[in-house]
């Protein structure tokens, strides 16, 4: 029984934080300070054009001397945004984002934006999902016990 993307949306909400691509880099950042989140999505007229991310706010304004205050974040995001769907498995997501070196997913269901969902929803979800298996098991284990004394 694997928990779905869908279930993980279910529980931690399915908000949409986002950004224009011509907003400037401070303003993308004061954002996700007050959302206290690790990376926006970037739209433009209603479609997602790319993800920034502090890695690459780091990566891409700090170590090449870039102004935060005069740089637009199309200047810095990552234009090729893998993603998700809804009916996928946490397991999927997890290997997806191993493997492609990503820490956030966008949701998409038959082309439309239904989430985002980060590495850390993902562990979360996996650890609750192994523990319930977990305490399952050592419910068995007991009532196996009592039988046989």
């Amino acid at each position: 029984m694997t928990k779905s993307i869908r279930e993980v949306l279910k529980n931690k909400g399915a908000s949409i934080v986002s950004v224009s691509a011509n907003e400037t880099i401070y303003k993308a950042l004061e954002l996700m300070a007050r959302e206290n989140i690790g990376a926006l999505l970037v739209m433009n007229e209603g479609k997602v054009v790319g993800i920034m991310s502090e890695r690459d706010y780091a990566r891409k304004v700090i170590l090449e001397g870039l102004s935060s205050l005069k740089t637009s974040v199309e200047k810095i995001m990552t234009n090729k945004v893998l993603y998700i769907s809804p009916d996928q498995s946490v397991e999927e997501g997890l290997a997806l984002m191993s493997d492609k070196c990503c820490r956030h997913l966008p949701v998409f269901e038959d082309g439309t934006l239904i989430g985002l969902v980060s590495i850390g929803d993902l562990v979360q979800a996996n650890v609750a999902e192994k523990e319930f298996m977990l305490s399952q098991l050592e419910k068995l284990h007991s009532q196996w016990v009592c039988e046989l004394e």
